[in-house]
């Protein structure tokens, strides 16, 4: 019994030193470096670290957060197997985020519902109130760790060696240069000293420490909220004879919402008749009168943002304020809500099929690939929607973040650079009509597609292919930052200008 409680009484400290050294590996992973498989390997560690600090806080698991925590490990894992510069920048900020609400969903003493929005506020208080509040800790427990070998005569006894030291710095000045004027060799020695500093960069040295001492205080506060958490009360009582702020509900009147729905679909079917006289017809090369095919791909996208900003609003606001409803004006709500999902499908497929339009006409790119695959997501969440009109109790919300998570990690996984590069040659071998600069601009993802066209068109982009070799050599790429994408790329590369 004493020894587990004098493990207990030690388990902040060990704490504290694995967190400093989990902030030396980030600092010899990361610092100067560029993110590569350096990210699957820290987010493991992290893990591992998290709850060896917190396990005793750690809820049971469901079939959700083993879905999020797959979801975090492919996401960290595309450093090392793709090199789309998009989602490179875009997942720094998208697997912290899911991290910290992982985390907290699993270890807060709040016990928070991962579909409900009470998560990211537990999040931030964790982030924030619970981190920063444990900072100070780390010097307790240093002085803690320090007082408890240093007791009585052997406290005495280092301050008597400091004193000391203090007192031997100038003497030790003094005899130094006495003896190198003495003994040439030792003077020699002695002027070795200044070039073996110089080598030593005290500016990358002094960040590289910094590195390390914020960012263990930070993972040492974060993982210590959980463990030791204080239990904040946000909602401060009212004073005496103030009154009581009752929460806050939203509802629309069902009378109201029906004449909505019925004068914006009235709009819409009378928008989606006049499209069908035309919009089937555009693949044939028949436009309105006067429309380009710029015009008709601009006209789509400014019916997408139609479709989300209102469309989808008014559907969302309709579903989940509307309260109890006779029978009779139930069935009319739902019939104009369906009528309004199917006019989004329709207004939805004309922008799809405008920009697909654009892109025959003017070629394949990044911007165009997302919004199309937005388009289709925006889809899913209509037909999702659809569902809920005639079942109450289905559950919108976590259906909603299920799949735009999973949305996400197969948009990581899909190899966009590739798809593009494809559809692009497709469009050559049609049209004759070819971007070589934006082609080889495309991540290394694109490269083999690339190789493999420039040699059956005789070396259509040969050159752009040199020159993107040329400008980066394997050499130059540290292990922290080995990227299988990159790597694959330039070997193809150096094999191909070989042959």
């Amino acid at each position: 019994m004493e020894d587990e409680n004098a493990v207990t009484a030690m388990r902040p400290l060990y704490a504290l030193i694995a967190a400093f050294l989990l902030a030396d590996v980030h600092q010899y992973l990361f610092y100067g470096q560029m993110a590569g498989v350096s990210v699957p390997i820290f987010v493991c560690l992290l893990y591992i670290f998290m709850l060896y600090v917190a396990k005793d806080r750690l809820r049971k698991n469901t079939w959700f957060s083993y879905v999020w925590l797959g979801a975090i490990f492919l996401l960290s894992l595309t450093y090392a197997l793709f090199a789309n510069w998009f989602f490179f920048g875009l997942n720094f900020l998208v697997i912290p985020a899911l991290i910290f609400l992982h985390m907290t969903y699993m270890l807060s003493y709040r016990v928070p519902s991962w579909s409900r929005l009470a998560l990211i506020g537990a999040a931030a208080e964790h982030f924030f109130a619970q981190s920063l509040r444990h900072w100070p800790t780390v010097f307790k427990i240093i002085q803690k760790a320090g007082g408890r070998n240093l007791q009585g005569e052997r406290k005495q006894m280092l301050v008597k060696v400091l004193i000391g030291l203090l007192i031997s710095c100038p003497l030790l000045l003094i005899v130094i240069s006495l003896l190198s004027s003495a003994d040439g060799v030792f003077h020699k020695i002695l002027a070795d000293v200044p070039a073996l500093l110089e080598r030593i960069s005290f500016s990358d040295g002094l960040g590289r420490i910094l590195w390390i001492i914020l960012l263990g205080m930070g993972l040492f506060g974060f993982a210590q909220g959980f463990a030791d958490p204080k239990h904040y009360d946000w909602s401060v009582p009212p004073l005496d004879g103030e009154p009581v702020l009752e929460p806050f509900t939203f509802s629309i009147d069902p009378v109201i919402v029906t004449t909505i729905l019925v004068s914006i679909n009235t709009v819409y079917v009378l928008f989606v008749s006049v499209q069908f006289s035309y919009l089937f017809g555009a693949w044939d090369g028949v436009l309105p009168e006067g429309s380009t095919y710029a015009d008709y791909a601009r006209s789509g996208f400014f019916e997408l943002i139609l479709v989300t900003a209102i469309n989808f609003a008014i559907l969302l606001l309709s579903l989940l304020s509307v309260g109890e409803v006779k029978k009779t004006l139930k069935k009319i709500i739902n019939v104009l809500l369906y009528t309004l999902v199917l006019c989004s499908m329709v207004m939805l497929y004309s922008a799809y099929s405008r920009l697909a339009l654009y892109e025959e006409a003017y070629g394949y790119t990044y911007i165009r690939f997302l919004v199309h695959a937005f388009m289709i997501f925006l889809g899913l969440l209509l037909v999702i929607a659809a569902v809920r009109i005639s079942r109450v109790n289905f559950p919108l919300a976590k259906c909603y973040i299920v799949l735009g998570l999973l949305a996400y990690v197969l948009m990581n996984y899909i190899g966009m650079d590739g798809i593009i590069a494809g559809r692009n040659m497709e469009r050559y071998e049609a049209s004759g009509k070819l971007d070589a600069a934006y082609l080889s601009g495309l991540s290394w993802g694109a490269v083999p597609k690339l190789i493999e066209f420039s040699k059956k068109e005789d070396g259509l982009l040969d050159q752009n292919l040199r020159d993107k070799w040329q400008s980066n050599t394997i050499a130059e790429q540290e292990w922290p930052s080995f990227n299988i994408s990159k790597y694959r790329a330039q070997q193809a590369l150096e094999q191909y200008f070989a042959e």
